[in-house]
């Protein structure tokens, strides 16, 4: 077991009317001005009239930052933290997915004109915390709201990029099932399969410890019994708080982790077709569990264990190949694309794949099994 440690945000609140602490927080922090950060898709969904509503209840002004696009490059998080630090908040909401919820974070430490985003993509290190932060996640899936990452693009590496550092970890977070209620069927499916792969890699990392165990196998619990509930049902509202809660403790697992190979082989999908996350990520999760099998048989039956109850008459074998089954089972389910043919992907594709997904070290050194360049080649093609 390696090394574990565990850092969260500061303060989480959950459950019916947890959006009404939004003036509590405000007034403890003595906070002046915010910055509201969403998009638009969000502002134009109306998930932003509860938590402005709280804001105004609170008499703290605040300047409403929504031009960011799904999936935003280095440059257009840049765009939008410079426009932050124009209007001298000391406080920032974000409200949204995991690209809003991770510029408001990179805007928490880019307060400064000694470094921007650019520069922490080089060295993540330089990141120091300016104005804290309150996380409210839209979506059920990429758990930002509990990790210290933030993703961008990088166009001309045709690559999505992880800036890493614990500063960027959130102050609170609210985790409302009336801000994921709405959610339409095909995000809901996508993100909540990308909590689902946070779960699953993070409990089958080298990095895996007692901590990320906790979280990991605790999400992988919820999300295998609410998943498909969630996405197909408007009004499954208990299946869907347990997906936030889910998306939230796979994202602590992060945190404590890491992912592998799943997201080291789906960077270069968003960073160059402009896939979304969630979906790349369901189309590699299988091909490349069912790779990583051998290594991590004994880790994916111990989970099948925990989550649906030791069977005397499976073996390890054959526990580990209902687990990966059951995640198949459930990508089919939500109608989630088994390949890239729709994407315009191709194999005249191939190697520039392999190369990109092949650079993202910090994920693939996570693997159970090391991923060569003709293992990544055979995965893509899976695919292709």
């Amino acid at each position: 077991m390696s090394l574990g440690s565990l850092k969260m945000p500061g303060c989480v609140y959950t459950g019916a009317g947890a959006l009404d602490q939004i003036p509590v927080i405000l007034q403890e922090n003595q906070v002046k001005k915010i910055a509201l950060f969403a998009d638009k898709g969000v502002s134009d969904a109306g998930l932003l009239a509860v938590p402005i509503s709280n804001i105004e209840k609170s008499g703290v002004p605040y300047t409403l930052l929504n031009d960011l696009p799904p999936e935003p490059t280095y440059v257009q998080a840049q765009k939008l933290v410079d426009q932050c630090k124009e209007i001298h908040a000391d406080f920032i909401v974000a409200v949204g997915g995991g690209s809003v919820l991770d510029t408001a974070k990179l805007a928490s430490v880019l307060m400064t004109d000694a470094y921007d985003v650019k520069a922490l993509l080089d060295n993540p290190k330089l990141a120091e915390k300016f104005c804290k932060t309150l996380m409210i996640p839209t979506t059920s899936g990429t758990g930002s709201e509990a990790t210290p990452n933030a993703i961008v693009a990088v166009p001309e590496k045709e690559l999505k990029v992880g800036i890493v550092n614990e500063r960027m970890i959130a102050d609170y977070v609210i985790l409302d099932a009336a801000m994921v209620k709405s959610m339409p069927r095909g995000i809901a499916a996508a993100t909540g399969i990308d909590a689902l792969a946070h779960a699953v890699e993070c409990y089958t990392s080298n990095k895996a410890n007692s901590f990320s165990d906790l979280f990991a196998l605790e999400a992988l619990k919820r999300i295998l019994s609410s998943i498909e509930k969630a996405c197909d049902d408007r009004e499954a509202l208990a299946e869907k708080e347990s997906m936030q809660i889910a998306s939230f403790y796979a994202g602590v697992a992060i945190t404590s982790s890491g992912t592998t190979a799943v997201h080291a082989l789906s960077y270069p999908l968003g960073g160059k077709y402009h896939i979304a996350h969630g979906v790349s990520n369901a189309i590699l999760l299988a091909p490349v569990m069912r790779f990583n099998e051998p290594a991590c048989r004994q880790r994916l039956a111990q989970a099948y264990d925990y989550c649906f109850g030791a069977d005397p008459q499976l073996d390890t074998a054959a526990k580990s190949a209902a687990m990966i089954g059951r995640i198949e089972e459930i990508v089919r389910h939500l109608d989630i694309p088994a390949d890239l043919k729709q994407f315009g992907v191709t194999m005249d594709d191939l190697e520039p794949l392999v190369e990109a997904g092949m650079g993202v070290t910090r994920l693939l050194n996570n693997n159970m099994r090391p991923v060569t360049a003709q293992d990544a080649r055979d995965i893509y093609r899976q695919v292709l």
